[in-house]
C-alpha cells in the first residue's frame, strides 16, 4: 500500500478542518439534502446556523435554502423542528417566507404558507410583509399562493402597510408589475390608500405604460368622489417628480 503524498496529506487535512457550519451551508448552496442531513445528524446544535459573516445577515440555514428555492432542504429543516416554536429571523426581520417570496420560488412559497399561514403575515423591521416582497419583485403567481393561504383574507392583508404606509400596491406600482396591479386590484386593494407622504399607489407608477394600464383598471379620484383629481396628472409636475420618495428605496437612492 502506497503512502499518500505530502499534498494528498494537506489536502485530507483541510477537509478535517473544514468547520461545520462552512459544510453545512456548502451542501445547501448544492442542493445536497443528504448531506445536509448527515452533517446535521452529526451536529445537531447547526439546526439554525445563523451566517455571521459580512455579508451573511445572520441567515439560517432556512433563510438560504428558501433563498435559492430548494424546496427539499426547506422540507427537511422544517421537520426537524427549524421553525418551532416561532419563524427564524434573520438581521433585518425577515423570515424565510419572505425572502422566498422576493425571489419568485413559488413551491418553497406554497410548502411554507402552507407549514404556517400566520408567518404570512409577519413584518421585517421596515414593515415589509411577504406580500409586499413579491409585490416589489413582481412575481404574480407567489402573490396568488399568499392571498389564498393569508389568515383574515386578502382584502384584509392588502390593507396592511409598512411604515411608511406604503401597501403591497404602492409596491408593484413603483416598480411597474402589471398583473399583480391587476391581482391586487382583483383582491380588494385600495387604490385610494395615501402613505405617509400622502401618495397613493398611482402616483407610484413607474412609467407611462404602467399609469395608463393602472388608469384602465382605476377610475380617478375626481371621477367617483374620493376626493381631488390625481396629483400626477400633470405633465409639468410629472417631469418635476414632486420629490416623491421611490417605495422601497432610501432617501438619496
Amino acid at each position: 500500500m502506497t503512502k499518500p503524498t505530502i499534498p494528498e496529506i494537506g489536502k485530507l487535512s483541510y477537509l478535517k478542518e473544514i468547520d461545520p457550519s462552512l459544510r453545512l451551508r456548502r451542501a445547501i448552496h448544492l442542493n445536497d439534502a443528504p448531506l445536509v442531513r448527515r452533517i446535521l445528524r452529526t451536529h445537531p446544535d447547526l439546526l439554525h446556523n445563523p451566517d455571521h459573516s459580512l455579508t451573511g445577515n445572520a441567515n439560517t440555514n432556512l433563510h438560504l435554502a428558501a433563498s435559492l428555492g430548494h424546496l427539499s432542504i426547506v422540507q427537511l429543516l422544517i421537520s426537524l423542528g427549524h421553525e418551532s416554536p416561532t419563524p427564524a429571523l434573520n438581521d433585518d426581520h425577515q423570515t424565510a417566507l419572505m425572502l422566498a417570496s422576493a425571489a419568485g420560488h413559488t413551491e418553497v412559497v406554497h410548502f411554507l404558507a402552507q407549514h404556517d399561514p400566520s408567518c404570512i403575515l409577519r413584518q421585517d423591521m421596515r414593515g415589509r410583509d411577504a406580500i409586499m416582497h413579491a409585490s416589489s419583485s413582481g412575481h404574480d403567481t407567489v402573490v396568488q399562493i399568499l392571498l389564498t393561504y393569508v389568515p383574515g383574507g386578502a382584502e384584509a392583508a392588502l390593507a396592511r402597510t409598512d411604515i411608511e404606509g406604503n401597501t403591497a400596491l404602492h409596491y408593484a406600482s413603483g416598480n411597474g408589475h402589471l398583473l399583480v396591479l391587476r391581482t391586487l386590484l382583483a383582491a380588494g386593494a385600495d387604490p385610494y390608500r395615501r402613505n405617509v407622504w400622502n401618495w397613493r399607489a398611482r402616483d407610484y407608477c413607474a412609467t407611462v405604460r404602467t399609469e395608463v394600464y393602472y388608469d384602465s383598471l382605476v377610475p380617478k379620484e375626481g371621477e367617483n368622489g374620493n376626493g381631488a383629481p390625481s396629483r400626477s396628472g400633470s405633465p409639468e409636475a410629472r417631469k418635476k417628480g414632486f420629490g416623491a420618495r421611490l417605495v422601497g428605496l432610501e432617501v438619496g437612492d
